[in-house]
């Protein structure tokens, strides 16, 4: 089989040519052994670095043919990058994985067993989250847990590192929302599945490109994308301060007509703040993030732009894909 290995880089200079000398013995290592043919790849994704990261890209194609480099034009975040990787390249099989080599590279060749086993996708899985600091690993099992009560499908301490045939890359081309989160996608598409587990590396340098805003938003693409449950909670939310009002009115009349304790004005003033602002501000605010998203959709922009690709014979400028 032919195997390529995508790999989303971000401002990654300071880390690139470890993790290039690192897939390259790897992979020349599964070519000697006859797990892979000779012409497989490796995919190095430029996400509109500002640093050097794309002259460190275009000196790897010309020194080696392992190497094919694809060029954005303009940062576009991790998931539109390692979407532009996962249609370009030409493997058979793909392999997305992250510059920073956190993702343990022994795995790799379990996850090609496992493809020449049957499994069209073969997800990378931490085996534990020891290495996470306490608030990390508290938030990431409080928001797997609320994606399976708001019924998303997604592999619990998966991120993107996982293996994809032909047939399934194939059907994610059909999935075109702008709104992108591949960890909720994937599992839609069906197919035989597996996993694979291991521990995750501290990064070898550099620092993280996913700091805690990236991670919300991320999140919260996760849920609005995937789940009407939050719009649904409204109604409910609704039916249950409308309890709860029915309730205070009840008291406040009550403090109103029966004591001589209400202050004049107290309860026409107490009962719309407490029954009604919260509830209108929050219920505003899910709905604005769906109409948010439909708006994007229904713009039907492209989900990046490909301004080059280096290597193999295919250097090549190109306007637009989609």
């Amino acid at each position: 089989m032919k195997l390529s290995l995508v790999i989303p880089c971000y401002n990654e200079q300071e880390v690139l040519q470890e993790t290039s000398t690192r897939v390259q013995v790897l992979l020349r290592d599964l070519i000697r052994r006859g797990k892979i043919t000779p012409d497989s790849n490796v995919w190095l994704i430029d996400d509109g670095s500002t640093d050097d990261t794309w002259r460190l890209i275009e000196a790897l194609t010309a020194g080696s043919t392992m190497f094919v480099g694809v060029k954005l034009s303009r940062n576009r975040g991790h998931q539109y990058a390692l979407l532009a990787g996962l249609s370009s390249a030409d493997g058979e099989a793909i392999i997305s994985l992250d510059a920073d080599l956190q993702d343990d590279l022994n795995v790799i060749e379990k996850m090609v067993d496992a493809y020449k086993g049957g499994y069209e996708i073969v997800y990378g899985v931490r085996a534990s989250r020891d290495r996470d600091g306490w608030f990390k690993r508290w938030s990431a099992e409080r928001y797997y847990g609320l994606l399976g009560v708001l019924g998303v499908a997604v592999v619990p301490n998966h991120a993107d590192y996982r293996l994809m045939g032909r047939a399934a890359l194939n059907a994610l081309s059909e999935y075109r929302e702008f709104n992108l989160f591949l960890r909720g996608v994937i599992p839609l598409l069906g197919f035989r599945y597996t996993s694979v587990y291991y521990e995750r590396h501290e990064r070898l340098a550099g620092v993280s490109k996913y700091p805690l805003r990236k991670m919300i938003a991320l999140a919260v693409d996760g849920i609005t994308s995937f789940s009407p449950v939050p719009l649904r909670m409204i109604a409910v939310l609704g039916a249950t301060v409308f309890v709860v009002s029915a309730s205070l009115s009840i008291w406040v009349l009550a403090v109103r007509f029966l004591t001589d304790r209400a202050v004049p004005g107290w309860a026409s003033i107490m009962l719309p703040i407490y029954a009604l602002g919260g509830v209108q501000l929050l219920g505003l605010g899910i709905v604005g993030e769906y109409v948010a998203k439909i708006y994007m959709e229904t713009k039907r922009r492209p989900r990046f732009l490909i301004e080059k690709i280096v290597g193999r014979g295919q250097t090549k400028d190109r306007e637009l894909d989609l």
